[in-house]
């Protein structure tokens, strides 16, 4: 097939260092590329893909911040770009929540959209009743839940590259947490879990300008807490070390995860996950085999101290199995397919059928 991704600009895709989304597009990207796809990639400039780059911006937006002033605007010059090749794919599939749906509602391209966000916010709901028809993709089955009424096509799980990163032995005897700090991310749990099971912890994280007072008012003064390091942001080269190295992940969170790409990172290193019991959580994490889940401080205590009884190797089948790029690769294609079928039936029924008839739905993965 002729696949165009459209990923947002504030990250290079893979980006430098923080990032989920353009992460995961680029898995996605080089996974269909190996698979033999033709897919044009529209990302900012300094991106790295195998797939043909169409660069919307010199740089990734968020490093470049000190150019950049009005980063929709970045956004809006790419939706243009996307439009003046639409009739070079068979499927565009965008990265870029809702920004795309008044230019796709127009011009009736053959499009997919993966969500990528949390949908709880009030404001949502009276955008999504105005485009209920747009066809949207899922990445757990917990984000569906404030808008079960839209026009959900399917549920694709996130995925790695299978060689990404290695099977850890979790020597260095440190909990980690890896990600942002954040209110909702919850790393002052972190530290008061590793405080109470005494084992040092090691936190690498970025604080975004929109979590700086949080950080400076509620986190800064707890990294001072014996036996806690602050390692700050890495990139995806350090991941494997700092989390195959870990005696356990702790992702102690507290608000409806979309999925947490961090816990099969974890999972891929064979590093078990300390979860609480939020979101995505029970949909990534197997209990027993590749973490545990909890709802409070004590039991993610209790689960520390069960972590070293998980077999690391089952741990890492468990990401082999459920959680590869490829295997993401191909559920996407099932929904590329099905949707390119959908159209042209849709384009033959107005045609010739009852205007009454209804095509049915998207398969669902």
């Amino acid at each position: 097939m002729k696949i165009a991704q459209v990923a947002p600009l504030y990250e290079s895709v893979p980006p430098k260092l923080y990032g989920g989304t353009e992460r995961v597009v680029s898995y996605l990207t080089e996974a269909l590329v190996e698979d033999g796809h033709d897919v044009t990639l529209f990302a900012s400039g300094d991106s790295e893909t195998s797939a043909r780059l169409v660069p919307c911006s010199p740089k990734s937006l968020r490093l470049n911040n000190h150019q950049c002033i009005d980063q929709l605007a970045h956004h809006f010059v790419m939706l243009e770009e996307v439009l003046d090749r639409a009739d070079q794919f068979d499927m565009i599939h965008f990265h870029v929540d809702y920004m795309h749906f008044p230019l796709s509602k127009l011009s009736g391209l053959v499009h997919l959209s993966t969500l990528h966000g949390r949908l709880d916010s009030p404001d949502l709901v009276p955008l999504y009743r105005k485009y209920k028809n747009m066809p949207l993709i899922s990445i757990s089955r917990n984000q569906r839940k404030p808008l079960p009424w839209v026009n959900w096509v399917g549920n694709v799980y996130h995925g790695l590259p299978e060689d990404l990163l290695p099977l850890g032995d979790g020597r260095g005897n440190y909990l980690a947490f890896l990600g942002r700090i954040s209110p909702e991310k919850r790393v002052d749990r972190a530290i008061e879990i590793a405080k109470a099971f005494n084992m040092p912890l090691k936190i690498a994280a970025k604080v975004d300008a929109s979590d700086r007072s949080y950080f400076e008012r509620e986190i800064k003064h707890l990294l001072n807490t014996p036996n806690v390091e602050f390692v700050g942001e890495i990139n995806e080269q350090q991941k494997g070390e700092f989390l195959g190295n870990a005696y356990a992940y702790l992702f102690p969170i507290d608000w409806p995860e979309p999925f947490g790409l961090t816990m099969i990172e974890s999972m891929a290193c064979g590093t078990p996950t300390i979860a609480f019991n939020c979101g995505s959580v029970p949909e990534v994490i197997t209990n027993g085999i590749s973490g545990f889940i909890v709802e409070s401080v004590d039991e993610a205590v209790q689960a520390v101290r069960q972590a070293a009884t998980l077999d690391r190797a089952a741990c890492r089948a468990e990401f082999i199995n459920r959680f590869s790029a490829p295997k993401m690769a191909r559920q996407y294609v099932k929904l590329y397919e099905a949707s390119v079928t959908k159209q042209y039936e849709t384009s033959v029924t107005s045609k010739s059928a009852d205007p009454d008839t209804e095509i049915d739905s998207l398969l669902t993965l």
